[in-house]
């Protein structure tokens, strides 16, 4: 078999790659026009998973579940472009982790909008200027985004899917010596998951830290001063065209980053793994046992509680709380439908979404 046989063989292929893929889209576009006549949404996590997991089951070939996903997530993103082209809003500038993360899910076709705060992002979904917004929610080495929880009370938007994207920060620079570098730039999160590097790499040296609003916004400081420095990421690097000096300074190479997928009045159907999220105020809170007995009932009926984040409420003089939780199931399940409907008045559900771990 020569080279030249082998590359026909895989042009031939590719040939029937686009056929294929154009079948697809035909299919797609008559799929649009029926949910645009019923008004019915068009990005549904749920059914993507679904087709993903059916792939991988009868999978037999070189091709590995990462690999499936990659491939097909890209194909979904299309797909919803041509059913209607989604406008979608992420915590900017461009070049961000959270852009990385948008893209990941809506693809390169998709029209995105880069804001400068959380804030902005929930304000755009719940006035409808865009479709989905894109946001943080906590990193597994550092903790929660406490803004965007808050904005979880605050502002009435659902969750109509969850993110997980591996984290790797690069240190950039125009400075020929470490030594010359005065100032490093980054978010201060990511100080605090750079910072073994930064002693380690810094000792006896006295560069001054200075936090800024993303790592984007460093990489574009950077580039603006010769004896600045960047911690960010390899996309916003390249972006801002500041040399990579080193890759791979976070403390752990298992660094993720988990966003929110929002939207306004959004539902997702069962898949069989989901994950539900929920806000609850309870009343008499200064009784002993409340809480308690709250998170018994998740408990009694087998639920299983994956996170639980207690925020101030911020009413009046007083030191009381209110509680993010997260657990497994959809609320659409019977034990977890008795538990919010015992509690209506207290719990609000803020949606159930395909669980991505």
């Amino acid at each position: 078999m020569t080279l030249e046989s082998l590359r026909n063989q895989i042009d031939s292929l590719d040939d029937q790659l686009l056929m294929l893929l154009n079948q697809r889209m035909e299919l797609v576009r008559q799929v649009g026009e029926l949910k645009r006549s019923t008004n019915a949404v068009i990005y549904r996590p749920e059914r993507e998973k679904q087709i993903i997991d059916r792939l991988h089951e009868q999978n037999n070939g070189l091709l590995n579940r990462p690999a499936i996903e990659a491939i097909f997530l890209e194909i979904f993103a299309v797909s919803r472009n041509l059913e209607l082209p989604e406008r979608v809003a992420y915590l900017g500038p461009e070049g961000s982790f959270t852009h990385q993360a948008a893209e990941s899910r809506f693809g390169a076709m998709s029209t995105y909008l880069a804001l400068p705060n959380i804030r902005s992002v929930f304000e755009s979904v719940e006035t409808g200027r865009v479709r989905f917004g894109v946001v943080p929610i906590e990193n597994n080495q550092e903790g929660v985004v406490e803004e965007a929880i808050d904005l979880l009370l605050e502002k009435d938007l659902r969750i109509a899917a969850e993110i997980q994207i591996p984290v790797h920060f690069t240190f950039a620079t125009k400075a020929e010596n470490l030594a010359d570098i005065t100032h490093i730039y980054s978010k201060d999160i990511a100080f605090g998951q750079c910072s073994r590097f930064l002693h380690d790499y810094f000792d006896g040296l006295s560069p001054e830290l200075v936090p800024v609003e993303s790592t984007s916004k460093a990489a574009k400081l950077a580039s603006q001063h010769p004896n600045a420095a960047a911690v960010c990421s390899g996309i916003a690097a390249k972006l801002f065209d500041v040399p990579i000096l080193f890759d791979n300074i976070e403390n752990s190479d298992l660094n993720r980053t988990r966003f929110l997928i929002l939207a306004k009045d959004f539902v997702n159907q069962p898949s069989g793994h989901d994950k539900t999220t929920l806000i609850a105020k309870l009343q008499n809170t200064d009784s002993p046992g409340v809480l308690a007995e709250f998170l018994q009932e998740f408990n009694a009926r087998r639920i299983n509680l994956t996170k639980i984040e207690s925020r101030p409420l911020r009413e009046g003089a007083t030191f009381r709380y209110w509680f993010l939780l997260e657990c497994e199931g959809h609320a659409n399940d019977p034990d977890l439908q008795e538990i919010l409907n015992h509690h209506a008045a207290e719990v609000k559900w803020l949606g159930s979404y395909v669980r991505v771990a």
